[in-house]
């Protein structure tokens, strides 16, 4: 598992602790805060990644280290059942994991980019269990996979499928991965235009 997902979490327990300890969680939200206006920046620039890399280091390190020793000193002063003290040790705890995408232009800090595509798969998955029967979820489960394949590459799904589906009765089945959403550059039908 990268770091992404480590640094969501643990802003997640600083928004927690708030009513616990507003001083203390508002301190690391607003650095945290701060190594996110870093990555704005640099996405709105459109920085390639080595640049990233390098700004990074420069800038999101000494405040992560500013950062790693206030959690240390914290840590000793708080409670450790409290939603403060979970915070802090969930962030010690996780560290290395933490400053992960420091180490490479082509990390993410956090991973709400995916899961915010995936969410809809998630919020869909008790409608899952009323699939009719084992082969239906597995359709299901293709149709959904096909779908996430077209958007991730800039493909209407209604077109894509009208295109595979009206070729596909004359398709080769050994050529059936030229049809798959990264794969396929097909004319719009006139009568879709």
């Amino acid at each position: 598992m990268t770091g992404a997902i480590f640094m969501a979490h643990a802003r997640r327990y600083f928004e927690k602790a708030k009513e616990n300890d507003p001083e203390r969680a508002n301190h690391f939200l607003t650095q945290v805060q701060s190594l996110y206006l870093l990555e704005r920046q640099m996405k709105e620039k459109q920085l390639h990644w080595d640049r990233k890399a390098t700004l990074r280091l420069k800038v999101a390190m000494p405040i992560l280290q500013n950062l790693q020793q206030w959690l240390t000193v914290e840590q000793q002063n708080v409670l450790p059942k409290s939603a403060i003290g979970k915070a802090i040790a969930y962030s010690r705890g996780k560290w290395n994991r933490l400053i992960k995408y420091t180490q490479s232009g082509g990390l993410m800090i956090d991973n709400n980019l995916i899961e915010n595509q995936i969410r809809p798969l998630a919020l869909g998955r008790k409608n899952y269990l009323y699939a009719g029967s084992h082969q239906g979820a597995r359709n299901s489960a293709i149709i959904y996979s096909l779908i996430g394949s077209c958007v991730r590459n800039n493909i209407n799904p209604f077109q894509y499928l009208y295109a595979i589906l009206t070729k596909l009765p004359d398709y080769h089945v050994n050529k059936i991965s030229d049809l798959f959403p990264c794969n396929v550059s097909f004319e719009k039908p006139a009568h879709l235009v």
